[in-house]
């Protein structure tokens, strides 16, 4: 028998808010963002789910452009990393992948592309103010005349960057950004992409003709203190288990790992077949929600590798087999991440190898 800590993928949900994001762009684009194994929701199967929607994947790696090819998808594919060696040029132009291009390693390796393999889409990543990946405005230029020089490049080159604080709606950072792109790629044509999920609700001059959207795409919510719902966005992912022990405990009795929680009154302490070993955070404080049927019960004690307990003084009905959700469309999980100290995509991204993923369609 599997276990019982089951994540369900709503499918239905994936649908509305590529729907909604699309809405917000327009007229630009929308790239789906389905790295990290699509955030934890799975690549393929949201893939799938969005393929007759969607504009164009964006991925991290080229393993995950491989993966959709396999599956079937013939979408513009962007490898947002770029190669990682020149071996990986001739990769991509085999899967007719975009790739952004950020440092002058890749450079060097594109110069080298045999155009017999067909023109590779490329796409100038411009640093405008993260300082992470990218190049200096004042190189832009330079870079973008040697990419319009290689045979084995698509004339048309795009333009990037990433925003590191847009989230922060009216902040200077991101105003600076986007006059720092502007006026770096004022001279080119191609087509631009600045936005990622928090950009399109909060940045309207920052469209583009691509945005590139994944926290949302999955109703996980972009600014603190918000849950995607917020925004007209549905949770995608339930994460679920079930009630495994009901214990009466003593009044003064600690629970769990180093006793951090001590029993006020003799109560009853539930045991729920869930733990860090799926994915739930350890560090989840007491007092962090969870849902025994429809009620709502605080976790107490240390979570543990493959069980959490639970006051269940205010669920007195609850009995063994009940059904608990850690988080999903009853129970934001971006509560869940602020209890932790953590965002929401660190928990769906986090789910392991044991938990069993199902589908549904709303």
């Amino acid at each position: 028998m599997s276990r019982a800590t089951v994540a369900t993928i709503h499918l239905g949900a994936l649908r509305h808010n590529l729907a909604r994001l699309k809405a917000l762009a327009a007229p630009a684009q929308v790239m789906a963002v389905v790295k990290a194994d699509a955030y934890g929701h799975g690549l393929e199967r949201v893939a799938r789910a969005l393929d007759s929607e969607a504009d164009a994947f964006a991925v991290a790696a080229l393993g995950d452009g491989l993966r959709l090819r396999a599956a079937g998808h013939r979408q513009r594919i962007v490898v947002l990393s770029g190669p990682d060696s020149a071996s990986d040029i001739a990769e991509m132009q085999r899967l007719q992948l975009d790739a952004a291009i950020h440092h002058d390693a890749q450079l060097q390796w594109l110069a080298g592309a045999d155009a017999a393999r067909g023109r590779l889409r490329v796409w100038l990543k411009v640093d405008s103010g993260m300082h992470r990946l990218g190049f200096a405005p004042a190189r832009v230029a330079e870079v973008h005349a040697q990419l319009a020089s290689m045979t084995g490049v698509d004339p048309e080159i795009g333009l990037l960057t990433h925003f590191s604080d847009s989230e922060v709606f009216g902040g200077g950072q991101t105003a600076a950004q986007v006059a720092c792109f502007n006026q770096a790629t004022q001279m080119f044509s191609g087509p631009r992409s600045l936005s990622n999920s928090a950009a399109v609700l909060g940045w309207p001059e920052a469209r583009g003709d691509w945005v590139r959207t994944g926290g949302l795409l999955y109703g996980l919510s972009v600014v603190e203190g918000s849950s995607g719902e917020d925004f007209g966005f549905r949770s995608a992912m339930t994460l679920s288990t079930r009630l495994i022990a009901i214990n009466a405990v003593g009044k003064g009795e600690r629970i769990g790992y180093n006793g951090t929680w001590t029993c006020p009154e003799d109560m009853p302490i539930g045991v729920a077949a869930v733990g860090y070993g799926d994915g739930y955070p350890r560090s989840a404080a007491a007092g962090t929600p969870v849902l025994v049927g429809d009620r709502r019960v605080p976790l107490i004690g240390r979570v543990s590798m493959d069980l959490i307990t639970l006051d269940l003084r205010t669920a007195p009905e609850a009995k063994i087999g009940d059904r608990v959700v850690l988080w999903g469309p009853e129970l934001p999980v971006e509560i869940i991440a602020a209890q932790s100290a953590t965002i929401s995509y660190d928990l769906t991204c986090g789910m392991t190898r044991r938990v069993l993923f199902v589908e549904d369609e709303h």
